[in-house]
């Protein structure tokens, strides 16, 4: 039987396992189809990982992320690569149901994360990390003192506007309606920003470029098409939270979610169900930041530890 199973690989999982084992489990395995790392090992450039830091060229996330697997299994834990279906409890036992078989655990930690929601545009997929984002704090810097689109309605967008209103010379944002779904006190302060330009009732069309990046952006307001010579796109819709692995077969969750999936836990990852821990981009408020995911992942890997050891140790 396994003290400990990580479901996922990424910064929230990786470091989940080092302070879990360090700190004294020895049967912990991560479970991870492809090689650990997570999404940030997609990023062509970090910059704002503290203590690590490259000028020139830019440190990117393949980089950053290279020795993580190393340290983090250097006391114990163990990767099987295998995609994990479900995760279900019988007592006080859970049962982690692979691919490659089923697994009996003590507790388990669930860093699956999420994924940004893609809005359909043209030159979507072609331009992201090239011009397209989802990270205003990743990669607004890139644009200082630049014009750029901020695409949503929710408080996400306007949060991120806002924020890349004090970084960027203009930001244009564009919402398919013409009201907001952000909190009024949030649409209110986007409004006093004197350099947040709000194109409302319409739909981004396309982004265009050439090899170098994204050029522009095409849009449709009543009728309309016009185009906007920026060099930066930014895209707020929504998450999808992967969440699959906590659905029972009666379709419902096995710990408490709230309206979006996301995994509800309180300040030490505990989620509603004892022994069961969430961390990273999957938990509810979380800041979707490489450095967070681990200070996440270390928090649940300790609070896994004083569980085990509280609970089934003599």
């Amino acid at each position: 039987m396994l003290d400990l199973a990580i479901i996922g690989g990424g910064p929230a999982g990786l470091t989940a396992g080092l302070y879990a084992t360090r700190g004294g489990l020895k049967n912990v395995v991560m479970f991870e189809m492809g090689m650990p790392g997570g999404q940030i090992t997609q990023s062509s450039e970090i910059e704002n990982y503290p203590g690590v830091f490259r000028e020139d060229p830019p440190l990117t996330g393949m980089e950053l992320m290279e020795s993580w697997p190393k340290q983090c299994m250097h006391f114990g834990l163990k990767h099987e690569m295998a995609k994990v279906k479900q995760v279900k409890k019988e007592g006080d036992i859970f049962k982690v149901i692979a691919e490659s078989g089923e697994f009996e655990a003590k507790s388990v930690i669930v860093c699956t994360g999420s994924v940004p929601k893609k809005a359909g545009f043209k030159g979507e997929d072609e331009f992201f990390g090239r011009g397209v984002s989802t990270c205003a704090t990743c990669d607004g810097f890139f644009y200082k003192d630049k014009e750029v689109v901020v695409l949503g309605g929710g408080d996400t967008a306007l949060e991120e506007a806002i924020y890349l209103s004090n970084i960027c010379s203009k930001v244009y944002l564009v919402h398919r309606r013409d009201k907001f779904r952000a909190a009024p006190p949030t649409v209110e302060r986007a409004k006093k920003k004197e350099n947040i330009e709000f194109i409302l009732n319409a739909h981004l069309l396309e982004v265009f470029g050439n090899a170098m990046g994204v050029e522009g952006v095409k849009i449709e307001q009543e009728g309309k098409v016009f185009e906007l010579k920026v060099p930066g796109v930014f895209v707020f819709v929504g998450h999808n939270v992967n969440n699959e692995v906590l659905k029972q077969d009666d379709g419902s969750f096995l710990c408490e979610v709230n309206e979006n999936g996301q995994v509800v836990v309180n300040l030490r990852m505990h989620t509603s169900i004892p022994g069961l821990f969430a961390a990273g981009d999957i938990r509810v408020d979380a800041p979707k930041q490489v450095v967070c995911a681990a200070s996440d992942g270390a928090i649940a890997g300790m609070e896994a530890l004083n569980y085990v050891q509280e609970k089934f140790d003599e």
